[in-house]
């Protein structure tokens, strides 16, 4: 994976890396009394991501660039925005766009993260949302609570995969009401350090992501992507991401990721297809 946060350039300028987070489990394992939900995921990340320039001053800006720029706001509504007023930071922020946004992979939480680790903001973090602290984080990790219990998974293997979104959007809020049963099983404990690939395969084939049901009915369009996912040659396994509708498929082989993506690309044209690692 390429670094998260490159070294300071000559005018103070901090260039950051935020990958796309994703959520090999996702269990939904109650609902606290305030609305918040109760989760246990096993996040990684890609390596394909947003970038960002933040670059000292005496006001905050903000500047969206890149091919997800359209509808992305420049001003206090963006996380990012919020995270240089959580780490009292002010200057100018160049954001360059990588990832579709309502996608389940992190998008604008990847990009605060990043810009709160580059800062080196310790604390707050949950306030800007349930993603927020992993993609601080940036690494493997369990996830739990409302996300504001971070277990790092260095064991964790790397997977190569295809990640697929077919650009449509879904509002995390609209998903969890959609959601009937509240009250999942939490995810068993992780494989032990040096497990091989079909012990992990096979360990996540049983976990679950719970929201997947619920995305499904709101945006038919991943249950196509899924099913395309899976009539690709070599893949292992397929699954939804956070609240999609980004969805991926892990292979044994970054050849195979290639191979279905562009077989994917080919047939779907108007959606969002990239070969990526995760670690």
């Amino acid at each position: 994976m390429p670094e998260k946060t490159d070294p300071t350039l000559p005018d103070g300028t901090i260039r950051c890396f935020a990958p796309a987070k994703i959520n090999l489990t996702l269990h939904v394992t109650g609902q606290r009394n305030d609305g918040y939900h109760l989760l246990d995921s096993l996040v990684v990340f890609a390596a394909v991501g947003d970038r960002l320039w933040l670059t000292p001053g005496s006001d905050l800006m903000l500047e969206i660039a890149g091919p997800f720029a359209p509808g992305v706001p420049s001003d206090a509504r963006n996380l990012v925005w919020q995270a240089a007023e959580l780490a009292g930071w002010c200057g100018h922020i160049r954001l360059e766009k990588h990832l579709p946004h309502g996608g389940g992979i992190g998008g604008g939480s990847a990009d605060a993260g990043a810009v709160l680790r580059a800062l080196g903001v310790q604390d707050g973090a949950v306030s800007l949302g349930a993603d927020v602290p992993v993609c601080q984080f940036g690494r493997a990790a369990r996830m739990l609570g409302i996300g504001d219990q971070i277990a790092p998974a260095a064991d964790v293997m790397s997977f190569f995969a295809v990640l697929v979104n077919p650009g449509v959007h879904i509002a995390t809020p609209t998903v969890f009401q959609n959601l009937v049963v509240k009250d999942n099983p939490p995810m068993p404990d992780l494989p032990a350090a040096g497990s091989g690939d079909r012990i992990w395969i096979d360990w996540l084939a049983a976990q679950r992501n719970d929201l997947e049901g619920a995305a499904r009915q709101l945006a038919p369009a991943i249950g196509d992507v899924c099913s395309a996912l899976a009539e690709t040659d070599e893949v292992l396994l397929v699954r939804m991401s956070g609240s999609g509708s980004t969805c991926f498929g892990l292979y044994p082989s970054m050849s195979d990721a290639q191979t279905a993506a562009k077989a994917l690309a080919t047939r779907h044209p108007d959606w969002w297809c990239v070969p990526t690692v995760l670690n």
